[in-house]
């Protein structure tokens, strides 16, 4: 099971079931040597600090956002890799890390808010979930060659202009990467380009390399979104687990189709609750394919279960339409019971 400071009752993998209280200290706390607009809110447009030597400053509380832009195929992406990821989609729940309390590996840096303390020789980042962290060393050392393969892997870093290019290797093959996930195995080699183009924006370039899993290397695009006055809290992952017996697992990848065009109907926003409060969560169609996108949580593919229901990380959520057809709601069906989130656009 899963716990935050700031949650009453939170279920791994799950939207709605997070029931957020405002306990937690210093969620309010104005950000010291800031910029600031005349009206007293950040400034995230003023231009990117820059560190003792000159190159910019990654330092501050981050967060990613939903933009998730990459380019493999599925001709790129070896077949018993696309089996797993298949199956996966199908059962999100029971092979999710949340769930089995495990670490998330290369993609840590989109599940939840981060912090990075950037030194000239070092570049330390924090991770809320899962209260993890990782080191990237500016000292001029070079990658293991024959590294013990952890979670996170081992990173090494140097400056390309403005731009921070890391370097990593030894991970375990216990993870996955990209959006919607594929495993990879101990070969996989990661390069990623931060570069903190303004105040509150720092875009992020992500290069996917792994012969053993894909037939060609592949880059995703990203960025990660400046959190002024406020801090991270502590997040724990109960080894005692306990929900994983709750889920359903569907034996193979669901073969109910729904009509695109009912599908374009439930395209929009939908308000719901997520583990840091309110979003705003956008239903999009991609390929004859629903795709949800909740800021703060996460994004991918919708499996459909029915016309109406489909499966998001474990979690079935509901489109109802009132008497004229249109798409008013979705509701989120959790252990804890229903949960309404309203059509917002």
């Amino acid at each position: 099971m899963l716990q935050n400071s700031r949650v009453a009752v939170l279920v791994a993998v799950s939207i709605l079931t997070l029931l957020s209280t405002t306990s937690a200290q210093w969620l309010t706390q104005p950000s010291a040597g800031i910029p600031r607009l005349p009206d007293g809110k950040p400034n995230l447009s003023a231009p990117a600090p820059r560190s003792v030597n000159g190159t910019p400053d990654l330092s501050g509380l981050w967060h990613a956002t939903p933009k998730w832009d990459t380019d493999p195929k599925d001709s790129d992406i070896q077949p018993w890799a696309r089996e797993q990821a298949q199956q996966r989609l199908a059962n999100p729940a029971s092979l999710s890390w949340s769930v089995l309390c495990l670490p998330p590996g290369p993609m840590v840096t989109f599940t939840g808010p981060l912090k990075i303390v950037h030194t000239p020789q070092l570049v330390a980042v924090m991770y809320e979930v899962p209260n993890n962290f990782r080191q990237i060393f500016l000292d001029g050392r070079s990658l293991p060659k024959d590294p013990n393969p952890t979670w996170q892997g081992y990173s090494v870093g140097r400056w390309d202009g403005d731009t921070l290019v890391v370097e990593s290797n030894g991970f375990n093959d216990k993870s996955w990467v990209g959006r919607p996930g594929f495993p990879h195995t101990e070969a996989l080699r990661v390069t990623e380009r931060y570069r903190r183009r303004d105040f509150g924006h720092l875009d992020v370039q992500i290069t996917f390399d792994d012969s053993k899993t894909f037939a060609r290397a592949w880059t995703a695009t990203s960025e990660l979104l400046y959190d002024p006055d406020t801090e991270m809290l502590e997040y724990v992952c109960n080894e005692n687990e306990k929900s994983l017996q709750h889920y359903v697992q569907s034996k193979e990848v669901s073969a109910v189709t729904v009509d695109p065009a009912l599908l374009a109907k439930y395209a929009g926003v939908y308000q719901m609750m997520t583990p840091r409060g309110m979003a705003n969560a956008t239903v999009t169609v991609d390929a004859d394919q629903l795709t949800i996108d909740v800021p703060g949580f996460g994004s991918g593919r919708m499996v459909p279960l029915s016309a109406t229901m489909f499966q998001f990380r474990g979690v079935a959520l509901e489109f109802v339409s009132n008497d004229k057809g249109e798409v008013t709601h979705l509701v989120a069906h959790v252990v804890e019971g229903d949960f309404k989130g309203p059509r917002i656009k």
